[in-house]
């Protein structure tokens, strides 16, 4: 790894980390040029498939949208950021596990429902009532009360 501050080739690793629960590792660095100390972090990278929405437009995927759907979700509930950031890595690694180069937008949001649905029932049914685009008070009612069942 090149030294920020002087750009040489050599640099020495001097302490290491795991950090993020698992997904990086944080690392102490000492260039043999100019003898300054840098970090650098290492995490996986995952290999994520184009998303195939509803009217059949391939898009890359966007783990900015994901993130910003379940914090809508999440608005006002007692969830942390860090909950949050969990949740999205959550989503982040079952889709990683699919293993597949493309993944249909309702594939996608099932996931992320899952995710929702064990970390706050109330942004669950946020989360359908906006994806499935319910246009009754019925469908709305039907899906609290299979949450309801759920969590007994």
């Amino acid at each position: 790894m090149h030294c920020p501050f002087c750009h040489h080739e050599d640099t020495r690793v001097i302490d290491s980390r795991v950090v993020e629960d698992g997904h990086a590792v944080r690392r102490r660095r000492k260039c043999e040029n100019c003898k300054k100390r840098f970090s650098s972090l290492e995490r996986i990278q995952l290999r994520l498939p184009l998303v195939i929405k509803r009217g059949g437009l391939r898009q890359p995927f966007d783990v900015e949208k994901i993130r910003l759907g379940m914090q809508k979700a999440l608005e006002k509930r007692a969830i942390t950021a860090q909950q949050l950031d969990q949740a999205v890595e959550k989503v982040l690694y079952e889709i990683e596990e699919t293993a597949e180069q493309e993944m249909l937008s309702s594939q996608l949001a099932l996931c992320v429902m899952g995710v929702l649905q064990a970390l706050d029932g109330v942004a669950y049914v946020r989360f359908v009532s906006v994806y499935q685009k319910f246009e009754s008070v019925e469908e709305f009612i039907t899906v609290v009360r299979q949450t309801m069942q759920i969590k007994d």
